[in-house]
């Protein structure tokens, strides 16, 4: 069982020292993925609601905000030459799709291949408009913008006409080494998501689930495989337990539900920290590493 980390980059506590800290420690210590999350911009009053919290409130206090995934996945791809470089999650129908295959695509090319693209529909509208983008049909675009990419990525020449999206006949290299695409992780929880992993998805990255809610969950991705002519050992499950506490037991509860890989909340405030996160989380990794 592989054993990650879902690092959240806020701000002012991510510097340049923690995530150096984090990329060395991570190399030491057999870490497979490192996975961080998206939100452009937050805001101190929204009617929107966040999935993972009973408030609705998403745990960021004013002030604080995220790096920009690509950018500090790129940061740390220089630092690292083993671990994997993850999104979870990249709100792509909230982004333009051609830089989004780019700037992908580089950072697979210059990182050596080590890219898991992990992608949500995004439940801040605020968002959405802040960014200009229309928050109905983002599952549509998603969907849409999910063909933009592979034909960019897969194709030579590339060109694609959708009822959200129409790229004229272009060229896009570097093309990402690993083929013929990075892998592909869904975010989310809804039936919707379920049915995105199971049309074209290498992973399925769910958060905030105890084992029992794991072991219910893939029993309707199982539905929604066998439905398209899939099975699970197509699909990757990553679950990250957020803020439930993650135990050798819990992980090994994990592994009986499913789970290919638990990503470990790291928290911490400071480069100095780092070590000692680490070090808290070593008998569940120990335990992962052994199943």
């Amino acid at each position: 069982m592989q054993f990650d980390l879902w690092l959240p980059t806020a701000s002012p506590m991510t510097t340049p020292a923690l995530l150096e800290a984090v990329a060395a420690e991570s190399e030491a210590r057999g870490i497979g993925t490192i996975w961080v999350g998206e939100h452009v911009v937050l805001f101190r009053d929204y009617a929107s609601s966040y999935p993972y919290a009973a408030d609705g409130r998403v745990p960021a206090p004013s002030g604080s905000g995220l790096l920009e995934p690509l950018v500090t996945l790129s940061y740390l791809a220089a630092r690292t030459r083993t671990v994997r470089l993850g999104t979870a999650m990249l709100l792509l129908p909230q982004r333009n799709p051609v830089y989004t295959a780019k700037e992908v695509s580089s950072l697979d090319w210059l990182s050596g291949g080590r890219v898991d693209l992990g992608i949500g529909v995004g439940w801040l509208k605020e968002e959405f408009e802040a960014l200009g983008v229309p928050w109905e049909r983002r599952g549509v675009r998603t969907d849409e913008y999910l063909e933009v990419l592979r034909t960019l990525w897969c194709d030579d020449l590339s060109s694609y006409s959708g009822t959200t999206y129409e790229l004229a006949e272009c060229e896009m290299f570097p093309k990402p080494i690993q083929q013929p695409h990075p892998p592909l992780h869904f975010g989310g929880e809804t039936a919707a998501a379920l049915r995105r992993v199971a049309r074209t998805g290498q992973g399925w990255h769910t958060f905030n689930r105890s084992p029992d809610e794991l072991a219910a969950g893939l029993t309707e991705l199982d539905r929604e495989l066998e439905a398209v002519g899939r099975s699970r050992s197509e699909v990757h499950i990553t679950v990250c337990p957020y803020f439930n506490e993650l135990t050798p037991e819990g992980v090994e509860r994990y592994a009986e539900a499913g789970a290919d890989s638990v990503a470990a909340l790291f928290f911490c405030f400071g480069a100095d920290e780092v070590g000692p996160t680490f070090d808290a989380l070593e008998a569940c990794r120990a335990v992962a590493a052994s199943l």
